[in-house]
């Protein structure tokens, strides 16, 4: 990945879990960063930026309201990520996944795709791909933790793609699931709470 912004320096790094977090589409990695100060200090976090310009933000493949996508970006995008985590695995404990937005389907196709590789993952305002390759993929051995927060009236996800998510999230996973009246389309410091809640059972306990 070319820009990453790491939430300890390189020498404090080794021997933490690590949380990849990925941000939305049309916006950057400060969207993440910002949440640094808001979970467990235990963890070193990494924001990631995706690699496809939007305008004067970024995005990790395109999209629309439909949430119609071309799956050669999202496997590019994919395992560009994949091939980064796993050129710094060796440092840390075990790696989570946190993903905003399309950073959620960023996130959990990671997931679908290894699922041992990755210890448990933070969907937020965010959605599953419904995609018949990627379903084809599905298999756990386990039931990995994933935890996911919304708002109910979140305008942005469409309701085909929540359905979908919900549906998905309920049969492949240990899922976490929390609403946040008025949050909207967005992540609030009372939904960190409960991630960091999650990270601390699921990772570091």
């Amino acid at each position: 990945m070319e820009t990453v912004v790491w939430s300890k320096p390189e020498d404090q790094r080794a021997g933490t879990p690590l949380l990849v977090m990925m941000h939305g589409y049309g916006t950057d990695e400060s969207r993440m960063v910002r949440l640094f100060d808001y979970l467990p200090s235990e963890f070193t976090f990494a924001a990631l930026r995706a690699p496809m310009a939007i305008g004067d933000h970024y995005g990790w493949f395109l999209l629309d309201y439909f949430l119609v996508n071309d799956f050669a970006d999202v496997m590019s995008a994919t395992n560009a990520v994949h091939t980064w985590v796993n050129s710094v695995r060796e440092q840390h404990t075990s790696v989570s996944l946190m993903g905003y937005s399309q950073g959620m389907a960023m996130a959990s196709t990671l997931l679908r795709l290894h699922p041992r590789a990755y210890t448990s993952v933070v969907g937020l305002s965010g959605f599953i791909l419904n995609n018949e390759l990627l379903a084809l993929t599905d298999s756990f051995d386990t039931k990995p933790p994933f935890f996911w927060g919304r708002d109910k009236a979140d305008l942005v996800i469409n309701e085909d793609a929540v359905a979908y998510t919900a549906d998905w999230l309920e049969k492949n996973t240990l899922l976490t699931s929390r609403t946040y009246p008025g949050m909207g389309h967005s992540m609030s410091k009372a939904e960190m709470v409960d991630v960091s809640a999650f990270l601390r059972h699921y990772v570091l306990r």
